[in-house]
């Protein structure tokens, strides 16, 4: 249901669908994409004023609001005007335009009836919704309208909204849901189908939630992760299908997602403090290399298109090896986007863009190493940048967030980098800049003594469900709680205010080096938050500022430049390195100097968010 991507079809919709395949091959199984069919809708009911853009942009941005949801909520609860005015009130505090989430809500009612009526038409005998993010609402909607319509039908719910205490919530507080799946589902919903064909209950399927009687069962869950050779390739004839006969495809470009791996292996020693990503299963798992290569060969060939995304959480460094050579070498015009760690050499890059690795999301997060050793991130404010300056010279969209309000960041951890934002506004800025969120699953929310020890249900959920607090603490995701660190001060309002110059300044801003006569170095500075002009570099300092590509101390710099045959008195060297940072044309923090200046003249290619790209 909606709001999924229109750009890309359901990754666990398409796992699903070859999973009962190839489990019960005389089951008869059908897709439905309800984004799609609710974009369509849309566009036809409000006779071309609400287009998919609008769609994309509430799917994205509407998301941290919950707006999405509000959509329908007035369709499940059967009052249009239900919590239209707590929105207003929430809206207006935080300044949030409304009008398209009104405009779309007036035809939320007459959708889910067709809906109803599409699918009902297939006479189905098990009907089951993936949700995640604000499809909980929309799903809920349209299960309510099936059951009530066809009592025996078997409804199922199941995705990352179901995960741990959410699913069981979700399943007691709506008696039209018949089954919940928490955790993975390619054992556990195969098993279900079986029971529901004998009439069984399934108390013994690991994770289910099922009713005896009036009661609502919630079976133990599972901690066993489903191995790899279990996931079946995905099937994206059915997406594709809905997807050209959708006027939506006339405004997007698809693409395809593929799965190289499970869980996090940087999370299974290190999870990152504010992730609540993986909920309750963490442990890694990966495709074997020939096994994904094959997938991408397969689907290439099969449906002409060139553009994927992994879903991945990070990417299995194996691939370095045994994928990415093999994407290189294709022929093709592949455009891939994967996710992740920041600590990354500049032949790993390279060898990224060779591959046809377009957009990355590597968690960068934030450029001060003292606020990453808060968020466990296993990275420090050098290797980020170094990383936004490798992907401004190879052409790779880098997509990230500038998070801030943890526990025990201080004022002088920003104000730090804020002087120095000027200089790097030739490198790809941040999405935003976001206060972070306490998420369901994280080390924040799992241990209070990290320091949010109190904390309510996210407010957007008062205007969205009819529900009590008591029942909300186990349904959602997000929370507010105590602001911390620099939320609500004046570095707060600075960090904004610098973020926004530098992706203002971002497209027409350059700081270039190039090799010089006698080993020298020319650095051509044009970016709009610098002084314009030329530095000329020789000797010991063209050397050093070469050697500063990989982020060195100054006691590092020294050393390596001995090595080369350069005896420089430790004095100067740091007076050399307080002069290029007040020049520009070095990053410093914690004691680490990393040189700015590209080596080629980049192509800014996004000057913009990633549409494709889910928050």
């Amino acid at each position: 249901m909606p709001w999924h991507s229109l750009h890309a079809p359901s990754l666990g919709v398409s796992l699903l669908y070859n999973r009962i395949r190839d489990t019960r091959p005389a089951d008869d199984v059908t897709e439905y994409y309800g984004g799609l069919r609710w974009a369509d809708w849309l566009l036809r009911r409000s006779d071309g004023e609400l287009r998919p853009v609008q769609y994309d942009h509430v799917a994205s941005m509407g998301v941290h609001y919950g707006l999405g949801d509000w959509v329908f909520s007035g369709v499940l609860y059967g009052d249009e005007q239900w919590g239209q005015r707590r929105l207003r009130e929430y809206a207006a505090k935080y300044s949030i335009d409304i009008g398209t989430i009104i405009a779309m809500r007036r035809f939320a009612a007459e959708f889910i009836q067709a809906a109803a009526d599409e699918i009902l038409a297939a006479d189905p005998a098990v009907v089951g919704f993936t949700s995640t993010f604000m499809q909980n609402v929309p799903s809920l909607a349209l299960a309510r309208e099936l059951k009530c319509r066809r009592g025996d039908l078997a409804v199922v719910f199941g995705g990352g909204n179901c995960d741990g205490p959410m699913g069981h919530a979700l399943h007691r507080n709506h008696r039209f849901i018949d089954y919940v799946v928490r955790g993975e589902g390619e054992i556990a919903f195969p098993r279900l189908l079986d029971h529901i064909d004998r009439a069984a209950a399934p108390d013994s399927i690991p994770g289910v939630c099922w009713w005896r009687g009036a009661e609502s069962v919630a079976n133990r869950e599972g901690h066993v992760p489903v191995p790899p050779a279990i996931i079946p390739a995905p099937n994206f004839d059915g997406w594709l299908q809905q997807f050209e006969a959708s006027a939506a495809s006339r405004y997007v470009e698809p693409r395809l997602v593929l799965e190289g791996s499970r869980g996090c292996w940087w999370g299974e020693k290190h999870q990152c403090t504010f992730c609540g990503l993986n909920g309750s299963i963490m442990t890694f798992r990966s495709q074997p290399a020939e096994r994904f290569w094959s997938q991408v060969e397969h689907f290439a060939a099969r449906h002409r298109i060139l553009d994927f995304i992994t879903a991945d959480n990070i990417m299995e460094l194996s691939y370095f090896q045994e994928v990415l050579p093999r994407m290189a070498a294709s022929g093709w015009d592949l455009r891939f986007h994967f996710e992740v760690k920041a600590n990354l050499r500049a032949e790993q890059v390279a060898q990224l863009a060779e591959a046809g690795v377009r957009g990355l999301q590597p968690g960068i997060e934030s450029l001060s190493s003292r606020v990453l050793k808060i968020m466990d991130k296993g990275v420090t404010g050098a290797i980020n940048v170094r990383l936004l300056r490798e992907c401004e010279e190879q052409g790779i969209s880098a997509s990230w967030n500038y998070l801030y309000g943890f526990p025990g960041e201080e004022q002088s951890d920003y104000t730090k980098i804020i002087d120095q934002i000027p200089a790097l506004s030739h490198l790809q800025p941040p999405v935003g800049v976001t206060e972070i969120v306490l998420n369901r699953f994280s080390p924040f929310f799992e241990r209070p003594d990290l320091g949010f020890g109190s904390r309510v249900p996210a407010e957007h959920y008062g205007f969205i469900y009819d529900l009590p607090d008591s029942e909300l603490n186990d349904l959602v995701y997000a929370f507010d709680t105590q602001p911390r660190g620099i939320s609500g001060t004046d570095a707060e309002k600075l960090l904004t205010a610098a973020v926004e110059q530098w992706v203002r300044c971002y497209g027409s801003s350059r700081l270039l080096m190039h090799d010089a006569g006698a080993g020298g170095l020319t650095v051509t500075d044009e970016r709009d938050l610098w002084p314009r002009r030329t530095h000329e570099l020789t000797g010991w300092q063209a050397d050093a500022y070469r050697e500063l590509r990989h982020g060195r101390s100054a006691q590092a710099l020294g050393q390596a430049l001995a090595k080369l045959g350069h005896q420089v008195p430790p004095d100067r060297i740091r007076d050399w390195l307080d002069a290029l940072v007040t020049s520009g044309l070095l990053f410093a923090d914690d004691g680490t100097f990393v040189a700015l200046a590209t080596l080629a003249v980049p192509i800014k290619m996004f000057d913009r968010p990633d549409p494709y790209l889910v928050p």
